[in-house]
């Protein structure tokens, strides 16, 4: 099996900022280029931080409400920092979290869970920025083709990967669920298919309606 990489959906043209870039600048061209965050890039482009929506309006959270309604928040000593800073250096959340360009979606998924984050800046083996990848682009993985999941399950898996004659299983995909039927020769290989399945790009999920013949032997168990 094959999975998608970062390197292959990330964004290669990452609108960027240096350290002292300003306030107004940087909330232009966000604007301009309809994003919601820059990376902030030192002389060599790698990535020190990175600006955020949220990290701007910040200035506006801290403000007084002029019709005495509504009360100053308490802001943490660092947000306190970050809503009184006028360029880049003092605006951004740092250090920036990276991915490389060849992670799996996978991978980077589970990064961007952890540290509940929307995007990760990717970097070379210098460390130096090559691209930007977001939720959005991870999610691109579920516009793969049912018929391309189809092959990769009949092909991959079970001929390569398991050694089971693909025309022996019913193997259906209708938008990204896939459905197995029939008959294997061991009782563990039902739930080895059914995980391998799960793990192939763009499946939603697996339905497996596979029986088996035989019980395993030692001699006949199948690895994973």
């Amino acid at each position: 099996m094959r999975h998608r990489i970062v390197g292959e959906l990330m964004t290669s043209a990452v609108v960027n900022v240096r350290p002292d870039t300003g306030f107004k600048e940087i909330v232009r061209l966000l604007a301009d280029h309809g994003i919601t965050s820059v990376p902030v890039l030192d002389e060599q482009d790698r990535p020190l931080g990175l600006v955020s929506e949220a990290d701007l309006l910040l200035n506006e959270v801290s403000q007084e409400d002029p019709a005495g309604l509504l009360l100053t928040p308490r802001l943490s000593a660092p947000d306190r920092a970050t809503s009184r800073a006028t360029t880049a250096e003092g605006l951004m959340t740092s250090p920036a979290v990276c991915a490389r360009p060849e992670w799996t979606v996978v991978e980077a998924a589970r990064v961007m869970q952890l540290k509940g984050l929307k995007r990760l800046v990717v970097t070379d083996e210098a460390g130096r920025l090559v691209g930007i990848v977001s939720r959005a682009d991870l999610l691109r993985v579920f516009l793969r083709h049912d018929r391309a999941i189809r092959e990769e399950i009949r092909g991959d898996i079970l001929s390569r990967t398991l050694g089971i004659a693909p025309d022996s299983l019913d193997v259906q995909v209708h938008d990204g669920q896939v459905t197995l039927s029939g008959t294997v020769g061991h009782r563990s290989l039902p739930a080895v298919v059914e995980r391998l399945c799960r793990s192939v790009d763009g499946v939603v999920s697996v339905t497996s309606r596979l029986d088996h013949r035989a019980g395993d032997t030692a001699a006949q168990r199948p690895a994973g």
